[in-house]
């Protein structure tokens, strides 16, 4: 129980952090284009207060993490209210509030990363091991909520991507699969078909980084 109480401490800070300022970064972004509802409720913040959910962002990833040995990780915060029609260019700038969840991501894996360099640099100290360990909880934690959001399908992140990509027509017909979105992952998950999109994903994602830090 005590070596699972202190995994469980060593891995909150990463995804506390990685679900909240993911969702954080979308709401700024969102302002920048036009849209001020996240910033007047208050939700373009990297308190993580702001955004955490009771159950998405601390009892789901808590149960899952000691369920799992710390092997598995998985969570969500509240989502930042975005109305898509006050951006100056809808359909263009959708690509840029939606993006902005995975590039923050993607921000924090190599944030966490350079920690893992520094101790790998720095000489033995009381704490190298609990850094370490947290270090590669955060990139972990990054690269797997980055590639999940990236995948195309609405209403992930990458299918709002899509949306915005696609002519008109073809957006619209394809943005009607939000309303199944959920349905669809959850179908991907438990069948394990989305084990074999995201291992291979997440895994040259790691090695690529693990060769930049030289870690």
């Amino acid at each position: 129980m005590e070596l699972d109480i202190q995994k469980l401490a060593i891995n909150a800070l990463p995804v506390i952090f990685a679900i909240t300022l993911h969702e954080a970064a979308h709401g700024y972004v969102a302002r920048h284009f036009g849209d001020q509802t996240a910033w007047k409720a208050g939700r373009v913040s990297a308190n993580p207060l702001r955004h955490i959910d009771p159950v998405g962002t601390i009892l789901v990833p808590a149960l899952i993490l000691l369920a799992s040995h710390a092997s598995l990780l998985f969570g969500w915060a509240k989502p930042v209210p975005v109305n898509f029609g006050n951006l100056r260019r809808p359909k263009q700038d959708m690509l840029w509030v939606a993006a902005a969840g995975p590039a923050a991501n993607l921000a924090m894996a190599l944030a966490w990363a350079f920690l893992l360099k520094l101790v790998v640099i720095m000489p033995d100290h009381a704490y190298s091991d609990a850094m370490a360990e947290m270090g590669r909880a955060g990139l972990f934690v990054n690269t797997g909520l980055m590639m999940l959001n990236l995948l195309p399908l609405p209403p992930l992140d990458g299918g709002r991507i899509m949306v915005s990509l696609l002519p008109h027509r073809a957006a619209w017909q394809f943005a009607q699969l939000e309303r199944f979105g959920l349905l669809i992952l959850l179908v991907l998950l438990f069948t394990g078909v989305l084990d074999y999109v995201m291992f291979p994903l997440m895994g040259l994602f790691l090695l690529l980084v693990k060769t930049l830090f030289g870690i």
